[in-house]
């Protein structure tokens, strides 16, 4: 049997002033991810949903807009600090996100 494909935390934060495409970004990333500030997403992909997610988001994007994703290594998950203390994302394993569109579930 295959092993499921290793999967790691990405930030996600966007920068688009056409409310249109802003809408449609959101909504694709919502099918990736949590939500962690209006404009700021975290998610837990394999490097195959990563690729799928920056073509799906290249489709709405504009090149005016911005977009910038960060790989979290296990030591930066550590350090990250929520002002809430709501999330540790060193033991928080999501069970999943359900992908919109014609995607199928991860």
């Amino acid at each position: 049997m295959k092993n499921p494909p290793e999967r790691h935390w990405y930030i996600i934060s966007y920068d688009v002033s056409d409310d249109k495409r802003r809408s449609k970004v959101a909504k694709c990333l919502e099918g990736y991810g949590e939500r962690v500030q209006f404009s700021v997403f975290r998610t837990f992909l394999s490097r195959r949903a990563l690729a799928r997610l920056r073509f799906e988001l290249n489709q709405k994007m504009d090149s005016v807009d911005g977009l910038l994703i960060i790989h979290l290594c296990p030591s930066c998950q550590s350090r990250i600090q929520d002002r809430h203390g709501s999330k540790d994302w060193r033991t928080e394993i999501p069970l999943g996100f359900k992908i919109t569109g014609n995607q199928a579930s991860i």
